[in-house]
Formats: structure tokens, sequence, C-alpha cells
């Protein structure tokens, strides 16, 4: 099922060929599933008048510039779940929705070996700028819809990839479960995931959740005391419409369907 016949937000639709489309897109935002997901490195775009930062076009479509895969098996993840997802719509490399801002990593000056030459020697108000064009909007909308469903069970799941190869160290995980305070809940996945003959899965791996370096987790999950997990996938695992197929379906039945 597309993003169209679940019901994309009109308020986050935008015209083809706009530059500057609303910070987030919206899908399916009343689903009746207790799981809300969020796909934070959805889109690579990078509008016109920052000329692709300084960097080629096949640079801003490599990892750096956003995560591969993960918006698709988010939407078939969301269908699969009747659940509400959101997706940012800029390039992580303008302002990195999953960081706090003002650290460093929020707007990166080098990202794996790729110095980012557009972000170098940023005016303040640059910053400011991308904050409220692209990651205020995106957060807020968050906020506000997990406002809405206070009375209800809420389970948080952001979607993200990785790379087979991270400075020349072959991972050897086909996905992990990263998590904080959600143990539990985390474990009860991997235990799921893990019953599949050659799948390789690990907790907190290739990353760890930390205040510094996460957003989703522990602002939209934590603090508000749901239990809140973050899925990254080897992207090479999701990188044509087959593989996403087999993950969203893998995903939707290793989620537990309860709190």
């Amino acid at each position: 099922m597309n993003a169209s016949a679940m019901g994309t937000s009109p308020a986050s639709a935008s015209p083809p060929g706009l530059d500057w489309p609303p910070a987030v897109e919206i899908v399916n935002e009343a689903g009746a599933s207790p799981f809300v997901l969020l796909c934070e490195h959805a889109s690579c775009h990078i509008p016109a008048e920052y000329g692709r930062l300084g960097l080629s076009e096949s640079e801003v479509r490599r990892h750096i510039g956003w995560d591969i895969g993960a918006a698709e098996v988010a939407r078939g993840l969301a269908a699969r779940l009747d659940a509400p997802l959101f997706l940012g719509t800029y390039s992580r490399l303008l302002i990195d929705l999953n960081r706090p801002v003002g650290e460093p990593s929020s707007i990166p000056v080098r990202s794996e070996a790729t110095d980012i030459p557009g972000n170098i020697d940023l005016s303040p108000e640059e910053r400011q700028r991308r904050v409220e064009r692209m990651f205020l909007p995106f957060h807020d909308a968050v906020a506000r819809h997990l406002d809405q469903r206070a009375d209800r069970p809420t389970l948080l799941v952001t979607i993200h990839s990785f790379t087979p190869v991270y400075h020349g160290v072959a991972r050897p995980w086909h996905a992990g479960i990263l998590f904080d305070r959600s143990k539990a809940y985390g474990e009860r996945i991997l235990a799921r995931l893990g019953r599949e003959a050659g799948l390789v899965v690990a907790a907190n791996e290739p990353y760890q959740i930390a205040a510094d370096g996460d957003y989703a987790i522990p602002i939209h999950g934590e603090a508000r005391g749901h239990e809140a997990i973050l899925i990254e996938i080897r992207h090479d695992e999701i990188s044509d419409p087959a593989g996403v197929e087999a993950w969203a379906r893998r995903l939707a039945a290793a989620l537990p369907d309860h709190p």
C-alpha cells in the first residue's frame, strides 16, 4: 500500500518539484496501532540554493546524505501495522533530526571520511534558519501527535539504516535493535528476530543510544514514559524492493502487538 492510499496528511503534502517542502511528511496519522513510527533520515533532498553543500550528486545520495532504504521499510511497516509515520524531508547533511541542536554532529562539517564544505563556518543566522525550517517543524509535529494520544498506549519505533562497511571495517550484523531504558521491550524483539536461521541481529549495534547523539528516543520516547527503540538495518539488505518487502514483513511479525 502506498502513502497516498494510507492517507498522507494534506498539511504535509507538497506539489511535485517544490524545492522547499514541508519539513515532515505525515502518513496515516489516524492509524489505530499503538506504534508510532519515525524515519528522520528518509530523504537526501537539499534545496538548490545550497548547491548540494559543495558535494556531487553521487556523494549526497550516499549514506552520508540519508538512510538508504529506511523510508521504504518504514512505509511498508506503517501499512502492515496501521501505524502513524513521520518522515523527514531534508537531507541530514543540512541538519540531523536525530541529534540535539548544538551538538557537532547536528550540522556536520565532516561525515564519515567526507568533508561538507557548505557546512563550514556557518553563521548563527543560517544555523537558526535550519533549526526553524527543518528541525522544529518535524519534532513539533511528532510532539503534537503524541500529546493528542496521551491516553492511548504508545510504543515509539524509529527506522534507520547503516553502512555495511564503516571506516574500512565490515559490519556483520543484518540489523540492530537499539534501546536505553526499554531493555525488556528491545530484547523481546531481538528474541523474535533471532528465531530466523542465518539472520544476524544484535542489541545496541552498530551504535548505542546516547543523550548527546540521539533525539527521538530520549525526548519523544523515554521523557514521556513510552517504550522506545531504534531499529538499524544494514542498507545492502534494503537496497531493492525485495529486500524492503522482506524487512517490512519481518519487522511487522517481530514487533510485539501490544505494550
